[in-house]
């Protein structure tokens, strides 16, 4: 109950009939008209208000310029009904820019799981690694090794996995400025504070600053690849059998690399007699013998094709060790890359074969001889031939087959001619040379 003393002015007629006060509920989007009681005694009004779910006492009248003004304290039970619908905020994205963080304060699950997130794989990274650059330029890098292939590895339109941030400020998705062909697998984040936000894919193929950055992170790659073969062959192992191929087009893109990437290929080889591809062009030299100052390889369809060759007999039967390419970049590789530590790579199918100090006396002896005595055959064989072939002579590659097909030093190999026309290319046609072991009984 309220007092309100008559010289305030309060008109109590107004407040019946169509002006009586009516209290606006917010929650229940209603109105609803309080009971309010009057009474008027000697010097005073005595008001009394009820509202719904209010107590008396806690309701207050005040009148201020013949207004009336109802005022409710709020229960125990409203507050904490406010309380309990007061409003709960959850983080919906967590992610942050790890790569930003210090290396030490990283868990190999939170790289993991930043691996899944940037390159949408179910499956953990082979191998990672994350460096800070400062100085002249300044940029952070976290690149990705996957554990498997993309389906698109060999698509010619696939999508490059490294993406760029300027400021951690997300730029561009599939930067392929910033990582070779090569090295498309590859996959994470690179963050520069040296260019523009505003930066644009005409811009990236002038700008010195994403040279440097490529240049510096695929010798980051390579450095990584380098410590897992020596460090972790079985991982280095699987990263061959589902990269390999790819990175053999190195030598051929990364003039600049060259011998890098050379030592990081694996090839398969007479010496294991396994299809696998583990064989090193280290391993090789270190095999080679005192006098072989070749690399000497053979390039065929299929490693079986390769291994039943009748150009290895010779090197089978004098313990030199061959190099089985079967894989179809095997033809652009060895064309590009002709030698590796002074030592020349030589196919074993093409001109006129030289063992040099391997072969001895006796065996160069035995070879003039044979010329002379089947030269008549040789001419004969050139006659019924005819332009088949560019010569007829007889072979020091041959033990035990009859005869072989060898190319000249500057002929497309029969491999590639085949991959060429597959393509739909022109591909000149080669006149091999036709070679007859005189130890045959034929």
């Amino acid at each position: 109950m309220s007092l309100v003393p008559r010289s305030s002015l309060f008109d109590v007629d107004r407040f019946f009939g169509d002006n009586w006060p009516r209290v606006a509920d917010r929650e229940m989007g209603d109105f609803f008209a309080p009971r309010v009681d009057i009474k008027d005694a000697d010097d005073h009004y005595e008001i009394t208000a009820e509202l719904p779910g209010i107590p008396k006492e806690d309701i207050h009248v005040h009148v201020n310029d013949g207004i009336l003004t109802l005022e409710a304290e709020s229960t125990q039970e409203d507050k904490e009904e406010k309380e309990e619908k007061a409003p709960e905020y959850e983080r919906v994205n967590s992610a942050s820019a790890l790569w930003a963080r210090d290396r030490k304060d990283i868990k190999d699950e939170e790289y993991n799981e930043f691996y899944k997130h940037v390159s949408h794989d179910f499956e953990d990274p082979l191998t990672w690694t994350h460096n800070r650059v400062e100085g002249n330029q300044s940029y952070t890098s976290l690149l990705y090794i996957p554990a498997k292939a993309p389906f698109d590895l060999f698509d010619r339109d696939h999508k490059r996995g490294v993406k760029l941030y300027v400021k951690r400020v997300f730029i561009m998705d599939d930067a392929e400025h910033l990582m070779p062909n090569y090295l498309r697998f590859i996959k994470g984040v690179v963050d520069s504070d040296d260019l523009p936000l505003n930066v644009s894919r005409e811009i990236l193929q002038q700008n010195k600053v994403i040279d440097r950055i490529r240049g510096a992170s695929v010798k980051k790659v390579l450095g990584k690849l380098e410590s897992m073969a020596k460090d972790q062959p079985e991982d280095y192992a699987t990263f061959w059998k589902t990269f390999g191929q790819v990175l053999k087009e190195g030598p051929i893109e990364d003039f600049a690399n060259k011998e890098r990437i050379a030592k990081l290929l694996r090839f398969a080889s007479t010496e294991t007699g396994s299809e696998e591809q583990t064989v090193s062009l280290e391993d090789y030299v270190g095999r080679m013998k005192e006098s072989q100052d070749k690399i000497y390889y053979i390039t065929a369809e299929s490693y079986a094709a390769a291994s039943n060759s009748p150009h290895l007999e010779v090197f089978k039967k004098k313990g030199i060790e061959v190099l089985l390419l079967s894989d179809r970049v095997d033809e652009w590789l060895v064309a590009h890359m002709t030698e590796f530590d002074g030592k020349p790579l030589q196919s074993v199918a093409r001109g006129d074969l030289d063992l040099g100090e391997i072969e001895d006396e006796e065996e160069k002896q035995a070879k003039e001889e044979a010329d002379k005595a089947f030269s008549e055959v040789v001419e004969r064989v050139k006659k019924t031939l005819g332009d088949k072939v560019s010569d007829v002579r007889m072979s020091q590659r041959l033990t035990d087959s009859p005869s072989c097909l060898v190319l000249n030093e500057q002929d497309m190999s029969m491999q590639m001619q085949k991959i060429m026309e597959a393509a739909g290319q022109y591909a000149p046609k080669a006149q091999p040379v036709l070679e007859l072991n005189s130890a045959h009984k034929l």
